[in-house]
């Protein structure tokens, strides 16, 4: 790799960090705004107009606040749990192709960080690394209802990882791949996933809310039952990556989404457009409506989190392992004997 295309991977890796933390920022300003709509009020409207300064006033808060750390607990995990949980739920971008590829001059500029063959492996595995950031800082702040809290996020994230994994196999049987980029290839212009695949979307979608612990599926953080759940001892800026890696995940889970199942850049008539204004015009509009898509997904778990009240525990994991694990091996069976009636 030359010395200018190192240059223009890490000019990549920093527009998508910054891109990230700026929508995970206003996604809190969003759901409070949905939340006031939902609930008949008016939400932020003081700091800055139409109070859209109310994240940095958010941010400015978290990193002025005491830092406190109790007495009897693990220092050292105590710092590495909010610090394991926003890095987990940063790197997973690396493998999303966030459009096709740009021609400047002679140099052509690949929309995506890293382009592995096993770019949907690389993903789960992110996604499992992540509950060890929970499960370390509900340990180390030696509070018995933080560790409470942690143990129900583990226990959730394994078992609604079980029905993910197997709500891609069906998929995986259509496209024959493993690359993320591939499969955004393969839905060129309206021959989108969704389509062949609406039973394994409907199972990844509810996998997602319970993998990035929102409503319904928010019991790691029931308040009234386990105080502040598997924050609760955390202050400042330690429990602002915990909230930030919330809804950073929620804007990674939809991206991947949008990829597997969506179409990700790709739109009906795309070639129509290249030919008229040009190649890259059509990538950047391809861009732009995969943001929107992905705005759109963000859209939806707020509506569901204001609208949906929490399930009780015993509910959500006999929702996990009776109901959605025989569903997933039952869209494997039939999406393999449709192939194979197809191929035949």
């Amino acid at each position: 790799m030359e010395l200018a295309d190192i240059i223009v991977k890490f000019i990549l890796v920093v527009i998508i960090f910054a891109i990230s933390l700026v929508i995970a920022m206003y996604s809190t300003y969003a759901e409070r705004k949905i939340a006031a709509f939902f609930q008949d009020r008016i939400g932020p409207n003081r700091a800055g107009p139409w109070g859209l300064l109310q994240p940095l006033a958010d941010g400015g808060k978290m990193f002025l606040k005491e830092e406190i750390i109790p007495t009897n607990a693990s220092s050292f995990l105590f710092i590495v749990g909010p610090s394991l949980a926003i890095m987990t739920a940063c790197i997973g971008s690396a493998v999303i192709p966030w459009g096709q590829k740009l021609t400047i001059g002679a140099h052509v500029i690949d929309l995506q960080v890293a382009d592995i063959n096993v770019g949907i492996l690389y993903v789960f595995g992110v996604v499992s690394l992540g509950v060890y950031g929970v499960m370390i800082g509900g340990w180390a702040s030696n509070n018995k209802y933080s560790l409470l809290g942690a143990i129900r996020a583990a226990s959730q994230n394994i078992s609604y990882e079980i029905s993910m994994g197997l709500s891609i196999i069906a998929l995986l049987l259509i496209t024959g791949t493993l690359s993320l980029r591939q499969i955004a290839e393969q839905q060129h212009s309206w021959h989108w996933n969704v389509l062949s695949q609406p039973v394994g979307f409907i199972l990844f979608l509810i996998c997602a809310f319970a993998e990035t612990n929102r409503t319904p599926f928010d019991l790691p953080e029931c308040e009234t039952e386990l105080v502040g759940g598997y924050h609760t001892e955390y202050s400042s800026m330690k429990l602002g990556f915990y909230l930030f890696a919330e809804y950073i995940n929620m804007f990674i889970s939809s991206a991947v989404m949008v990829t597997l199942y969506w179409g990700a850049y790709n739109y009906p008539f795309m070639d129509w457009m290249a030919a008229h204004i040009g190649t890259n015009g059509a990538v950047i509009l391809g861009v732009t409506l995969m943001f929107a898509k992905i705005f759109l997904f963000i859209f939806f778990f707020m509506w569901v989190r204001w609208t949906i009240p929490r399930f009780r525990y015993d509910q959500l994991m006999d929702l996990g392992w009776k109901i959605l694990i025989p569903i997933a091996i039952a869209n494997i069976v039939v999406t393999g004997i449709v192939i194979t009636l197809i191929n035949r």
